[in-house]
């Protein structure tokens, strides 16, 4: 589809003729040779002398030239531009960061794979991430690792593909064997300060109790409230055990309360899927659409044109005042 940026461009093609019209001509003096006898020599040839002035011809062939390179350039200053095909864009308004307990107690073989074999917690939690990560396209993510320290693994990214990269490097201990529950909620409030779309979901992943946070856990849930940040809580350890590998069920329980979210409890890899997708549900994805048309300028083509309309015409009138004057 052809069209125009500025049309009203095209209300200047007959300033040319409203010129030629109604302008003063344009009037230059030029000298001459006086001659004393001037009237006999007139008088000789039966010529009456008078004023006069001498007026530029200009053949049919200029006048067509000039009128097709005046209308060429006007047509190129109103822009004309190729639409294309209509685009539609998806921008997801809904930012998610993951945090994940890779304190020492992860690494204990109790969870349950879809085929009844025994699986080490980290393994079992990273293979239903990859699955729950692949189905966000759109969305910005984050993830968050915590042990005895909590740390940005990745920041916000819409490539995905990088993110579970991220995980795949996530290991058992790298950030200390004990639990900071507190300190990587309080680090995901901070990594909400660069976002700008007003659903913020955290999903936080623990398998034992608060021990190294400088932050209590729900001092942190009270300020993520604040902030607007919805947290989801994950249990996945042993509530019987004894010391930090006893998941705190009662503190995710409050923490998911205070912002809005909610608590689950996972022991096996069947229970965590359906954890995810119940989540989903809860929190239906918010899309931003946009829609544009790309465009394509075509201006070039008319002031093409009108420089070979120009060339041709000046080769030809060249050519035939070269005949003219070999005659």
């Amino acid at each position: 589809m052809l069209s125009f940026a500025s049309p009203w461009v095209f209300l200047l093609l007959p300033l040319p003729a409203l010129v030629y019209w109604y302008a003063p001509p344009y009037r230059q003096p030029s000298q001459a040779i006086r001659i004393p006898f001037f009237r006999h020599v007139a008088k000789a040839v039966g010529a009456a002398p008078h004023s006069g002035v001498a007026v530029a011809g200009r053949s049919r062939l200029q006048t067509i030239v000039v009128i097709c390179i005046w209308g060429l350039l006007i047509c190129a200053m109103a822009r004309p531009e190729r639409l294309g095909d209509p685009v539609v864009v998806e921008k997801s308004a809904r930012d998610v960061v993951l945090a994940l307990d890779i304190s020492g107690s992860m690494d204990q073989r109790d969870f349950r794979s879809s085929d009844g074999t025994p699986k080490q917690r980290l393994d079992a939690v990273k293979d239903v991430l990859r699955g729950f990560i692949a189905q966000r396209q759109g969305d910005r993510m984050a993830l968050i690792i915590f042990g005895t320290r909590a740390f940005v693994q990745a920041p916000f990214t819409e490539d995905l593909n990088s993110l579970n990269g991220f995980l795949d490097q996530t290991q058992v201990g790298m950030a200390g064997p004990n639990t900071a529950l507190g300190d990587a909620i309080g680090l995901g409030i901070r990594t909400f300060d660069t976002s700008e779309v007003e659903q913020r979901l955290m999903i936080v992943l623990s398998d034992g109790a608060d021990t190294s946070s400088r932050m209590t856990p729900i001092n942190a849930a009270a300020i993520a409230a604040e902030k607007g940040v919805v947290v989801y809580t994950i249990g996945v350890g042993d509530p019987n055990a004894t010391g930090e590998d006893r998941v705190d069920l009662d503190a995710l329980q409050q923490i998911a309360s205070r912002t809005g979210g909610a608590y689950f409890f996972a022991d096996d890899e069947a229970a965590l899927t359906e954890i995810y997708q119940r989540i989903d549900q809860q929190n239906p994805r918010i899309v931003e659409t946009q829609s544009y048309r790309p465009k394509q300028s075509l201006a070039h083509f008319p002031l093409l044109f009108a420089l070979l309309l120009l060339l041709g015409s000046s080769i030809t009138l060249h050519i035939v005042h070269s005949r003219r004057g070999v005659s």
